[in-house]
């Protein structure tokens, strides 16, 4: 199956639009592409029952975030402090960059 194209990358700020953290804001921590999922910090947090030994030496219960469907987050605009969507713009010298519809800022650093 082919996966869409991605516009959004690896320490993004994206608010969530749909589902049980809609309205949350996070950093992207990390981008599945095959799968069209993304971790956000702090969304999604999954409870995992854990028994002592191996790489955990006290057992219990660990939190970690789990992965959202790409097409339930908006990249968040600096400027606009909303919820974008982008277009790529193609500067001078050759390199494309991604830049908010709304404002017209600049989004990659």
């Amino acid at each position: 199956m082919l996966s869409a194209k991605c516009h959004i990358k690896k320490d993004d700020k994206v608010k969530v639009i749909a589902g049980k953290d809609k309205g949350k804001i996070g950093k992207v921590m990390k981008i599945n592409r095959k799968n069209n999922r993304i971790v956000v910090e702090n969304i999604n947090i999954m409870k995992r029952h854990v028994k002592p030994g191996g790489q955990h030496r006290q057992g219990g219960i660990i939190e970690s975030e789990g992965p959202i469907q790409r097409s339930n987050v908006m990249l968040m605009c600096n400027k606009c402090v909303t919820p974008i969507r982008i277009k790529m713009k193609r500067l001078e010298d050759g390199k494309k960059i991604r830049v908010c519809r709304k404002c017209g800022e600049i989004i990659d650093s």
